[in-house]
């Protein structure tokens, strides 16, 4: 079995996301190597992580430097003819306001009892689908009915197993509930929040590819395949 990695969740600010995507790579590399972006990055949601400035200019100005032999500096990133998925990824999550991440594998014990049907790898975490289904289905429901389902479903879970519920007996029963709580609390206040206006859904995982992660509906590498007509 392989190692387990982070499924990650970020909300997008659409009106943020379309504005710094009319720039040119030129406009783009001046204002990150400046910091002139910041005071216009959209408002971070206090109750998440979200990755820090000073990282994504770095991560846009290398990305930038290493291809700079195949950019058209005078156009935007749709606007390239070689793929720029990368960058759009880059500037998207610059756009992003909330960042929720977590082990595919415990993500089944949050997602999978509230589609109603088994949900076939951890795979289907990638799609935008499965969490337009979840979504759908955690309207009809409330932020502390939510999390407390997911706890009873993982005791109920451990005990068909055989394992105990005892915190004498197992000292990582405790700390592994309170972790369950938190990250259910939290994956409910962010799909709550993208079913509000203005959010697109960034969906990924760690060390994926970044043609491969979705913004909205749509896989980044069709968003940004080049778009010179």
């Amino acid at each position: 079995m392989g190692a387990m990695v982070d499924v990650i969740l970020q909300l997008v600010d659409r009106a943020s996301f379309g504005k710094i995507m009319e720039m040119t790579v030129k406009e783009l590399a001046t204002a990150m190597d400046e910091q002139s972006l910041r005071g216009s990055r959209p408002e971070s949601d206090s109750r998440f992580h979200r990755d820090f400035e000073v990282d994504i200019e770095g991560d846009v100005l290398e990305w930038i430097d290493g291809s700079a032999a195949e950019l058209d500096m005078e156009s935007t990133p749709l606007s390239q003819t070689a793929p720029s998925s990368e960058l759009v990824l880059l500037l998207a999550k610059w756009c992003s306001t909330a960042e929720w991440r977590c082990w595919d594998a415990r993500l089944f014990l949050y997602v999978e009892p509230f589609l109603g049907r088994n949900v076939a790898s951890a795979d289907e975490f990638l799609l935008p689908s499965t969490w337009s289904e979840f979504s759908d289905s955690m309207s009809r429901t409330d932020r502390a009915s939510y999390s407390e389902s997911v706890v009873l479903d993982w005791m109920a879970r451990r005990e068909s197993l055989g394992e105990t519920m005892e915190p004498s007996e197992d000292p990582r029963i405790l700390p592994t509930m309170e972790s369950h709580k938190s990250l259910s609390l939290s994956l409910f206040s962010l799909v709550e929040k993208l079913r509000g206006p203005g959010y697109e859904l960034l969906l990924g995982m760690e060390y994926l590819d970044p043609t491969e992660w979705h913004l909205g509906g749509t896989r980044i590498s069709e968003a940004s395949e080049g778009r010179n007509d």
